[in-house]
């Protein structure tokens, strides 16, 4: 995982050979996996999400008070090109778009590994919810000034 000029975090998701389909390209419900893994490298996994691993880029998810989950609210999902099955890992390029005071944004670009060719581009929409309630928590400053360097 590496940081490039513009902020942007770069993961490399594996593409599996089970996530292709009859046409020979990754089919669109395995697209959304390979943003979640790229949304949890870049980020962390959620807390209390099983044994800590590679530590994120940024510690954002796995960083929260007990009882916080970070829940998906919206995706949206614009399928460039297809994305043709390929024995590496595919690149996807991860950053934070608009950030609100209860809510934020991540957005992905999903790259053909051998081309570099643009095949995804896709946000999601995210809150961080207290568990017992099931109310939006909003940001605290902390979490804002982790996302703030990779703020498009």
């Amino acid at each position: 995982m590496s940081t490039n000029g513009s902020q942007r975090i770069e993961v490399l998701v594996p593409m599996r050979w089970g996530d292709m389909d009859a046409y020979g390209h990754i089919n669109n419900v395995q697209i959304v996996r390979m943003l979640e893994e790229a949304r949890i490298a870049a980020f962390g996994p959620p807390r209390g999400a099983g044994a800590p691993g590679i530590d994120p880029h940024v510690s954002l998810f796995n960083d929260v008070p007990e009882g916080t989950m970070a829940l998906v609210v919206d995706h949206k999902i614009r399928y460039v090109r297809t994305l043709e099955y390929r024995n590496v890992p595919a690149v996807v390029q991860v950053w934070i778009g608009a950030v609100k005071g209860a809510s934020f944004d991540i957005h992905y670009l999903i790259q053909d590994p051998v081309t570099l060719e643009d095949c995804v581009r896709a946000s999601s929409h995210l809150a961080f919810v207290d568990e017992a309630t099931g109310r939006v928590q909003r940001l605290t400053p902390e979490q804002k000034e982790r996302l703030a360097p990779f703020t498009a």
